[in-house]
């Protein structure tokens, strides 16, 4: 069996080393050692300033919303935020959950993430922000975006989980926007079992966030905020201390993987068109088919060989009815969800293996 995805595990032995020491302090929790040197390490990585650790990639957006004003409730009016359909649930969710009306929009066709062009029409005097998503690692246009949202007073976060290591204009794309947030859950690129991370704008945003993750917490006898558990442990430290040690090798696997794959399958299937002066990490490889048709011809003869496709991401969230939301038309995105699906990718995956899951598309293909 291949699967789509496969969580990387590190150096047994160097996690063995973090773990005695774990236990020789016995601090387990409550920003200790290893969630410190994390944190440090991230942003030296990563290039950003600002980031914080939190327990897992949704709460990392929940916590933004609400550090940044997003999610305070108004007794007049909902507050809305501008986002796409073509996401993971939890962008949409999230703002749900913390009683923030999605509004989808429509995304581009080529690119795969929110079209700017369709946010302005979508723009009310409820809306707050705009939640764009850096859609499978592909940067968003972050500079019209930004201009948008700048010229009507609004917030943006960028959902930016499969974007780690991302780069745009050679700086970290992670620095666009009021936050970016970041999931480590276990099958991304980089990983902490569970967790994720918000990289702030703003120092004081940072600092208010800080807050919020230890149940609005200041002091011994403190408390400022409305706050939540949302905090990394040592032991999801300690396993993503481990997994960025190897990081160069992970990003290595998965971009010759994704060679490979171009080489085998050439002009078959679409592409996701990457956006001019931004890099790629090779986290995801997506292929749209000619329609669902085809899709499901594909997944199925993937399956026969024991070879397993995901339809990524499926449905598109306007059609979600707990979202309860009034879209202002999604086609483009209704129709890649229908015909679109990751391959597998992941280190420990061999390049026969790729050689092998292409010529089983293109059997469907010819």
């Amino acid at each position: 069996m291949i699967p789509v995805t496969k969580p990387y595990l590190p150096n047994r032995e160097k996690l063995n080393q973090y773990i005695d020491g774990i236990y020789e302090r016995q601090w387990l929790t409550n920003n200790g050692q290893l969630v410190q040197q994390l944190t440090q390490r991230l942003e030296d990585y990563l290039g950003v300033e600002n980031l914080l650790l939190v327990s897992n990639g949704t709460l990392a957006l929940q916590i933004a919303y609400r550090a940044l004003g997003v999610s305070d409730a108004t007794p007049a009016a909902q507050p809305e935020a501008i986002t796409t359909p073509f996401t993971f649930i939890a962008t949409a969710s999230s703002l749900k959950w913390d009683g923030v009306q999605p509004v989808f929009t429509d995304i581009d066709p080529d690119a795969w993430c929110l079209s700017p062009a369709n946010i302005k029409a979508a723009i009310t005097p409820r809306t707050r922000a705009i939640v764009p998503v850096h859609v499978f690692g592909n940067a968003c246009d972050v500079e019209t975006i930004d201009k948008i949202a700048s010229a009507h007073s609004l917030k943006v976060i960028y959902d930016a989980s499969h974007a780690f290591g991302v780069k745009y204009k050679g700086e970290s794309l992670l620095k666009h926007g009021d936050a970016a947030t970041l999931s480590f859950h276990a099958t991304k690129l980089f990983h902490t079992c569970e967790g994720g991370a918000i990289i702030f704008k703003r120092k004081e945003d940072l600092e208010r966030a800080k807050k919020m993750i230890n149940f609005g917490i200041a002091g011994p006898e403190t408390i400022r905020e409305l706050g939540i558990n949302a905090k990394m442990n040592e032991l999801q430290a300690a396993m993503g201390l481990c997994v960025l040690d190897e990081i160069e090798l992970i990003e290595r696997d998965r971009r010759e993987l994704t060679e490979t794959y171009e080489a085998c399958l050439g002009g078959k299937g679409q592409r996701q068109r990457i956006l001019a002066g931004a890099t790629r990490n090779h986290a995801y490889y997506p292929v749209a088919f000619k329609d669902s048709d085809e899709l499901a011809k594909v997944i199925s003869s993937l399956s026969n060989s024991k070879i397993v496709a995901r339809r990524y991401f499926y449905p598109s969230l306007e059609s979600v009815a707990c979202l309860e939301t009034d879209s202002l038309g999604c086609p483009e995105s209704r129709k890649l969800a229908e015909r679109i699906a990751c391959l597998p990718i992941y280190s420990g995956l061999t390049k026969e293996n790729v050689v092998s899951i292409a010529d089983t598309v293109l059997e469907v293909l010819k």
